[in-house]
């Protein structure tokens, strides 16, 4: 796609407010281009502007539980796609994707979309984002260790000479710089009081100044406001906490508390339609909120009503084995890591686990090592005796559009999607999945989503990975439900509508449609037994063709029992199914499939050709113990 193309596309999804404040922004960046392009000045050469010269950092108002015991210690950090850190550590501007490197150039010149001559733009973020500079400042805090000093001095040193404030690829996102910027105020405060480091902690107290006053004069906006304008206020408001600066304090609240509403649904389900973005969401959410009740500050009412109602729905999400259903993309985004390796999900519901009325995880999973930083020993005892949420068998979001299905043994875990297709007139990052539906039984997965894979470049397995005919739903016509026009970008948009949802001691039966493929409406009828059998029931109106798409999870074996009748077996867990008004033979043909950012494997899918009506039916056989006997 042309770039004059896609930003015809990009501004017919712009209000007249929106081009106007961009244009804005523009000028802004003019006068950013004149001061710093000439010069390449690294953020911590001294504070650019004169009014915040004063500010001092009072590391006391991080309230970081410095008597915590049990550190791991490690001087490495995952990196997406599977690269190994240590060669990876200081190159900075690395294209991961391929040997070529981001150039040397002013961020505002520097056109990091689509660039598959170098490379995936996110893949680099992660390393930009310096949770090894919060890791290696925990590290000598807890050992007294002056390898983790050195280590950290060496990497610091090198990014500052090699990352000009507003050159290359790590200053191109003001939401990059945030996540950076909240690690640099950890590393600060763990160094706080240790003579050793006093030079390198004043370097980062003036970066840091430096990165929060540039985030606070380029919030995301409008269409542009999603997950990105909460971490940028959440960065703002930690630094101005951390400042006693409350310009940025009360800006970042009233932004965190107008987006609420705005960004999330009322029954708890964020807008973008992601679970994984909605934890990220509610990550700096909670961190923040943190901070002010740490600090003897009010936090809006609102904040406790809606995150109360968020964790309840991430909750449902899981299974009882740590299966977790995510519809939409995942870029495995977080925002504080201080163990190289924190499991996100339920480590967010921790924090909300300390700061709201109820358990909404383990007491196990409430002693991660991020969370033994953040709370102290007697705040954790506190957490664990508060009443645990227990998801329900069933959970229909009405509103947020997602349905989360268990059986009565906790055995068997599905997820249906019947909601919009994301957030705003963009819907950056939803999928062409409308009435899809995953399962997993006793923590595997059976019947998947693909996963997201890349987002910067590659854009043909970018859109791969969003097609309607690589998810567990209906294509019509080889067409996608809704419009691609851009990696972040849609078009026309499937719109899904709940007809019903019931449930007795017979099961549970839920039935949607949508009009993605308009005038022809694609209406699918879900019942479940609540103990082992699934039987979809998918309907085409204006005598049309559909093909029913059944994603395997990677490994699966599929063997024919008879016409349309199968078995599969998925590691140790063996189902049958079932199709009823197929018009043709069964297809299987291969796909990829990304359960990490970055990185793909081989599967396969079921296709099943029908006119106007066709049932499927899923039934759980068990567990393979040996020589085909089952448990």
């Amino acid at each position: 796609m042309s770039n004059t193309r896609w930003l015809i596309r990009r501004l017919k999804a712009m209000s007249i407010p929106e081009v106007a404040w961009r244009l804005h922004q523009k000028l802004i960046q003019k006068k950013e281009t004149a001061y710093f392009k000439p010069h390449k000045t690294p953020v911590t050469e001294r504070v650019f502007s004169h009014e915040l010269e004063e500010l001092r950092l009072n590391a006391a108002k991080m309230h970081l539980n410095l008597k915590n015991k049990g550190v791991s210690t490690k001087t490495a950090i995952p990196l997406l796609g599977g690269y190994e850190y240590d060669s990876y550590k200081q190159k900075w501007s690395a294209g991961f994707q391929t040997e070529h490197v981001w150039p040397d150039i002013f961020s505002y010149d520097l056109e990091y979309k689509q660039r598959d001559d170098i490379g995936d733009a996110r893949t680099n973020w992660e390393l930009n984002r310096h949770f090894q500079f919060a890791i290696l400042a925990k590290d000598y805090r807890a050992s007294g260790n002056k390898m983790f000093l050195e280590e950290l001095e060496t990497l610091f040193s090198d990014w500052n000479e090699k990352n000009p404030f507003l050159w290359g690829i790590s200053w191109t996102s003001a939401m990059e710089i945030a996540i950076r910027c909240s690690n640099w105020c950890y590393a600060y405060c763990f160094l706080d009081g240790m003579e050793a480091a006093a030079e390198l902690q004043d370097k980062l107290r003036i970066g840091i100044i430096n990165m929060a006053d540039y985030i606070a004069k380029h919030y995301s906006r409008y269409s542009s406001a999603n997950n990105h304008l909460i971490v940028e206020a959440y960065a703002v408001g930690q630094t101005g906490i951390l400042c006693n600066y409350d310009e940025w304090i009360k800006k970042a609240s009233e932004i965190l508390t107008k987006e609420l509403p705005i960004q999330n649904y009322g029954d708890g389900v964020n807008r973008e339609l992601s679970l994984h973005y909605q934890a990220f969401y509610m990550e700096a959410m909670g961190l923040f909120m943190r901070l002010m009740k740490k600090n003897n500050m009010e936090c809006p009412d609102l904040w406790h009503t809606m995150l109360q109602k968020m964790c309840c729905y991430v909750a449902d999400c899981i299974g009882n084995y740590g299966e977790v259903i995510e519809f939409g993309d995942n870029d495995e985004g977080k925002i504080l890591d201080l163990q190289g390796g924190v499991d996100y999900y339920p480590y967010v519901l921790g924090v909300f686990s300390y700061l709201l009325p109820m358990r909404y995880t383990s007491e196990k999973n409430m002693q991660c090592e991020n969370l033994r930083w953040l709370f102290g020993s007697g705040e954790a005892d506190a957490a664990c005796k508060k009443a645990a949420y227990h998801p329900p068998e069933s959970a229909c979001y009405r509103e947020g559009g997602n349905t989360i299905l268990r059986s009565e043994n906790g055995k068997i875990l599905i997820g249906i999607d019947h909601a919009a297709l994301g957030f705003g007139s963009i819907a950056a990052h939803g999928h062409a999945d409308a009435l899809s539906f995953q399962m997993y039984a006793e923590g595997q997965p059976i019947f998947v989503d693909p996963g997201t894979f890349i987002y910067h470049c590659d854009l043909r397995s970018r859109n791969e990975f969003r097609r309607t005919e690589n998810h567990n739903t209906v294509c019509v016509g080889g067409r996608d439900q809704s419009e691609m026009l851009g990696p972040f970008l849609w078009g026309r948009k499937a719109e899904c509508k709940l007809l019903e949802f019931s449930e007795n001691n017979r099961g549970i039966s839920l039935k949607a449609c949508h009009n993605g493929y308009g005038p022809v409406i694609h209406t699918r009828k879900i019942l479940f037994d609540k103990k082992n059998k699934l039987e979809i029931s998918d309907t085409i109106s204006e005598q049309g063709k559909g093909t029913f798409i059944l994603v395997l999870a990677p490994g699966s074996v599929i063997r024919e029992n008879g016409q349309n009748f199968f078995s599969v077996q998925c590691g140790l867990k063996t189902f049958s199914i079932k199709f009823q008004g197929s018009e043709t033979p069964v297809s299987i043909e291969k796909m990829y499939y990304s359960g990490k950012y970055g990185e793909r494997e081989k599967t396969q899918k079921m296709k099943v050709k029908f006119m106007e009506k066709l049932i499927t039916t899923i039934i759980y056989e068990g567990k393979v113990i040996k020589d085909g006997e089952m448990l």
